[in-house]
């Protein structure tokens, strides 16, 4: 069993504190965290630093921490670009980015990327594929239906060979199996329930036993469960937008998110990612002291 958190992203126009997120990523790599993760959420009013940047001034803050995010929307992006992005990241760091991926679902503003909504899953696909082939060949030759390349090389390569492991969200079976057949893990979302997430373990464990698999966790850890719950639920509506999502985070007592996180572990997740909401710093510590050593 391994253990991630999120690093901390949400901060308003001239609100990031540089010496405050430092002490925090280093304080996750003392206190043993397998890797600290992103989110990517380009538009929309919550103060969401991109992904990439605040990966990359991790990685400049730190020595072993491993680094992520999940998911990239990758429909959005260029694949070129993206694919420079990462192998740029991953030298930069030693090799220690891990890439999660996905389509992001119909509901995106594709319009406001330059794309349409069609051939979602083509698309996604065929951009996988031309990263991993800059990532891998001395030049590459293309002929996609959405991106043509012709004796293109791209150097330097991704430091992790053949490139840094690329994991795939989605909640619908031909998702989870498309996860198995084209990606390196599975990573369940935030936003899907315990019961849920057991659900898409069994599909992909139909596929393959061993294929690795993660779970995102929305966590708040108080000594009264009652008021961890409500500033959970407050936590989630400024991300989502909406209430009613309680049910899909671990909010409580130390003794209730053991309870939590240990039906998250049993329900096949073999990378746990711990999600803040609020007093991140604190929430760490604490969920580090009181709730993980007790999961196993």
């Amino acid at each position: 069993m391994r253990f991630a958190i999120s690093i901390p992203q949400f901060a308003a126009d001239g609100e990031f504190d540089p010496d405050t997120f430092r002490a925090y990523v280093r304080r996750a790599e003392e206190l043993g965290f397998h890797s600290g993760w992103t989110q990517e959420q380009i538009l929309g009013t919550m103060p969401h630093l991109s992904p990439l940047e605040t990966m990359t001034y991790a990685a400049a803050c730190t020595e072993t921490l491993r680094l992520g995010c999940a998911v990239f929307v990758t429909p959005l992006h260029n694949p070129v670009h993206l694919a420079k992005s990462l192998a740029s990241l991953d030298q930069l760091s030693r090799g220690r980015l891990e890439v999660g991926i996905g389509t992001g679902g119909r509901a995106r503003p594709f319009a406001a990327f330059g794309v349409d909504g069609e051939a979602l899953v083509a698309r996604f696909l065929e951009g996988l594929e031309v990263m991993r082939a800059l990532w891998t060949r001395p030049e590459v030759t293309f002929e996609g239906r959405f991106w043509q390349l012709s004796g293109a090389p791209m150097e330097p390569k991704p430091f992790q060979k053949p490139g840094p492991p690329v994991w795939f969200g989605g909640s619908h079976p031909n998702a989870l199996r498309r996860a198995v057949r084209h990606g390196d893990g599975f990573f369940g979302a935030g936003s899907t329930t315990t019961e849920k997430f057991a659900e898409q373990v069994r599909i992909v464990r139909a596929e393959n036993p061993d294929f690795p698999i993660a779970k995102r966790i929305y966590v708040a850890v108080e000594d009264d469960g009652d008021r961890a719950r409500s500033r959970m639920a407050d936590g989630l509506e400024a991300i989502y937008g909406k209430r009613g999502l309680e049910a899909v985070a671990v909010a409580g007592t130390p003794a209730e998110c053991v309870r939590g996180v240990q039906e998250v572990a049993e329900a096949g997740a073999e990378l746990i990612l711990l999600t803040t909401v609020y007093d991140q710093a604190e929430q760490m510590e604490r969920l580090a002291a009181e709730v993980l050593p007790q999961v196993g």
